[in-house]
C-alpha cells in the first residue's frame, strides 16, 4: 500500500515529479498583483518613519526582550531595532554596533521584495520543481542553522553583543 507517490517513477525530469509546480501566468489585473509588495513598502517606510522619529534608545518607548529579560543573553535579533534606528538616522557604524547581522539582513530583505514585486508586475510565476524546492529547503535549513550559530558566538565574543545588560 502506498502513501503517496514516489518521486524515483516520477522520471528522470525534475519537472515531471508530481510535487512540481510548473510555470504560470497570474491571470489577475496588475493593481491587484502589486498590492502586496506596494502594501508592504508602504507599511516598511511608515514603521521606518516612526522608528526615525521614536528613539528605541530611550527606555519605555518599544518592549524589552524577552530573551534578554527573562536570561540575560542577546538573541540573534537583539539590537536590531536599535540597529535600523540608527541606518535610518545616517549611522551605519552604530548599526554595526548594535547588530552586524543586519549588514546582511537589509540588502537580502530589499533584494528578496524587488523580486516578489518585479514577479507580481510581470505577471509571469516561476516554476517549482524538485529540485528547487530541495534547494530551498537546505538553504533554509542552513540560515537557521547560521541564525543559531549567530546567536551562541555574540554572546561568547564580547565586540558582538547588543550592547545591552
Amino acid at each position: 500500500m502506498s502513501i503517496g507517490p514516489d518521486l524515483q517513477t516520477a522520471g528522470s525530469d525534475p519537472a515531471a515529479s508530481p510535487y512540481a509546480i510548473p510555470p504560470h501566468e497570474d491571470h489577475r489585473a496588475r493593481a491587484r498583483r502589486i498590492l502586496g509588495p506596494s502594501a508592504t513598502a508602504v507599511v516598511a517606510v511608515a514603521l521606518l518613519g516612526l522608528l526615525a522619529v521614536v528613539d528605541p534608545n530611550e527606555p519605555g518607548h518599544y518592549p524589552v526582550c524577552p530573551t534578554q529579560a527573562l536570561l540575560g543573553i542577546d538573541c540573534p535579533g537583539c539590537g536590531l531595532m536599535r540597529g535600523t534606528h540608527a541606518l535610518v538616522t545616517g549611522d551605519v557604524p552604530g548599526a554595526l554596533d548594535h547588530n552586524i547581522l543586519l549588514v546582511v539582513l537589509v540588502p537580502l530583505v530589499v533584494v528578496l521584495w524587488v523580486r516578489w514585486g518585479a514577479r507580481a508586475w510581470r505577471g509571469r510565476m516561476p516554476g517549482l520543481t524538485h529540485r528547487a524546492l530541495r534547494w530551498r529547503t537546505i538553504l533554509t535549513v542552513a540560515a537557521f542553522v547560521a541564525l543559531i550559530a549567530f546567536g551562541v558566538v555574540r554572546n561568547l565574543v564580547p565586540y558582538l553583543g547588543s550592547g545591552i545588560g
